[in-house]
């Protein structure tokens, strides 16, 4: 039987060397290759482009690989918004920290007239008249249930019942005044625990002028006849309450006053001018503080007696 011969294809010779076994195996090495391979066509295929217009809204992705991030561009990687820049604020801001001069926070285009006069006019002037202090103090009181615009378009209802605020007059009150004021007003200025210590009040400021000589001297002796002088910046720096005034409203009380919280006694103490709360912004503030004290007053006015008095015996002595 005759054997079948087996015929084999000559082995053609490749031309491409063949690679050394590592460690991992040849197909570590090929697997490389082949990636290596695939980057630099798509490199070839998309090369990137000098000058970018980024007046349209392209995506980054096709300029940068998903692995870097594009340094000095101001879109986000694989989106389309751009980054809005933020302003510089120390710009904007004075060097030297001056502010510019403007009115109180509080004080809007919007206010009402009298209460923008108000605080142009009086609200931290200091007041050393005992008439003018007790006003202050009874529209202190009245911040319980009113606002200061509210106050002062009512004012003058307030000084033709409280006897344009004289502490004597309103002392003898009895209490046909309290029943004509409630019948005569549909609505009441003050409730009547309020009107009442109103009256008390009056009549423990009488005994306070008798034993200080005048309520004013009473009053500033806290401060030692000096305006407090704060300094904020912000309203919401401003207190409502401050140790000062727990002091003098717990020396108040303990004399008989009524209604004298502290709270209460503060906004006497900002509206009387023992306390400049107007903001360091506002030209009340510097003007406030450029305001004699109530000593300077009184060493000018001695001075001023003492000029007189030499020139009267400088006279009489010429005339001999």
């Amino acid at each position: 039987m005759p054997v079948a011969t087996e015929f084999r294809s000559p082995v053609k010779p490749s031309s491409e060397t063949r690679s050394i076994l590592g460690l991992g195996g040849n197909r570590v090495k090929v697997f490389e290759e082949s990636k290596r391979k695939k980057g630099n066509l798509k490199k070839t295929e998309n090369p990137k482009p000098e000058n970018v217009d980024r007046s349209n809204n392209v995506p980054v992705d096709s300029y940068c690989s998903s692995d870097s991030s594009c340094s000095g561009s101001s879109v986000k990687t694989g989106s389309s918004k751009r980054r809005v820049k933020k302003p510089n604020v120390f710009k904007s801001m004075n060097v030297e920290g001056a502010l510019p001069l403007k009115r109180c926070d509080w004080i809007t285009p919007n206010s009402d007239p009298l209460y923008t006069s108000f605080h142009d006019e009086e609200w931290g002037v200091p007041v050393h008249e005992d008439g003018k202090l007790f006003e202050l103090l009874v529209l202190s009181q009245a911040l319980a249930e009113f606002t200061w615009p509210a106050i002062l378009n009512k004012r003058d209802t307030f000084r033709k019942h409280f006897g344009n605020f004289d502490p004597s007059s309103v002392a003898k009150f009895t209490e046909k005044n309290f029943v004509s004021m409630r019948s005569n007003d549909s609505s009441p200025l003050l409730s009547e625990p309020k009107f009442r210590a109103v009256v008390e009040n009056a009549n423990q400021l009488l005994k306070v002028q008798k034993e200080f000589g005048s309520f004013s001297n009473y009053c500033w002796r806290f401060v030692n006849h000096n305006p407090i002088r704060n300094g904020f910046r912000y309203a919401r720096q401003i207190p409502a309450k401050t140790p000062k005034s727990e002091l003098i409203s717990k020396d108040l009380m303990q004399r008989g006053f009524r209604c004298v919280g502290p709270t209460v006694v503060y906004s006497f103490m900002q509206v009387s001018g023992m306390v400049n709360d107007h903001l360091l912004s506002c030209p009340k503030y510097h003007e406030c503080n450029n305001k004699p004290s109530k000593t300077d007053l009184n060493s000018k006015f001695e001075e001023k007696t003492e000029l007189q008095a030499e020139a009267v015996e400088s006279r009489s002595v010429s005339n001999d």
